[in-house]
């Protein structure tokens, strides 16, 4: 009786090991899928860049503005987007929206042209699963280097600017706001690492 109650008991443990195990692994599949379709526009825009630079591409093909109104050019990582002018960087109530639809130009800050520093900004996302619902522009911003062109159109005129510095600072720095130097600059923010909220990268030009 006693070897008779064993066997059952050992398959007993062994169907519920299998199940157990069967469970694990789909919950861990069902995991990486969903954090990949979470992080999916991270991944493509790096795949792209990846892309590109392998076959030099990405650096000498000419990229046209959306507006000459206001919009930004990056042709080191194939960036382009409308900017909206004006925006309250502290009022996510503002924000939000508009950077659903491209970067904004932080409210206070200096317009190309004027001398003082340009501040424009973007989010990644304002929570890990809303990823997929921000504007992608800013996403590599962090692959700049000393010297890479930016272009900015406003009113029908092109404004270039070289990177000079790429920072990453705490999520509560708002000093970049202000002017940085005596000559225009340009400052450009997003949220690092990408897809996240964790930190912001800052990206500054100066004017050429």
């Amino acid at each position: 009786m006693a070897t008779k109650s064993n066997k059952s008991s050992k398959k007993i443990f062994s169907k519920n090991y299998n199940l157990y195990k069967f469970i694990g692994n789909l919950l861990i599949i069902v995991s990486l899928i969903i954090i990949y379709l979470i992080f999916y526009p991270v991944f493509k825009e790096e795949l792209n860049y990846q892309i590109n630079t392998k076959r030099n591409v990405t650096e000498n093909k000419q990229i046209e503005p959306p507006n000459k109104d206001f919009s930004i050019v990056i042709p080191k990582i194939d960036a382009v987007a409308p900017v909206f002018k004006n925006v309250d960087p502290f009022n996510r109530n503002i924000f939000i929206p508009v950077l659903k639809k491209g970067v904004a130009h932080a409210k206070g800050s200096s317009l190309p042209g004027e001398g003082g520093n340009v501040y424009i900004f973007a989010h990644s996302t304002d929570s890990f699963y809303n990823v997929g619902n921000y504007n992608a522009v800013f996403y590599l911003l962090g692959k700049l280097k000393k010297g890479d062109e930016i272009d900015v159109y406003y009113k029908e005129v092109l404004y270039k600017y070289s990177v000079d510095e790429v920072k990453v600072v705490v999520a509560t720095d708002t000093k970049y706001l202000k002017k940085l130097k005596d000559t225009e600059t340009l400052t450009l923010q997003t949220c690092y690492p990408p897809g996240t909220t964790l930190k912001r990268l800052i990206v500054i030009a100066n004017k050429i």
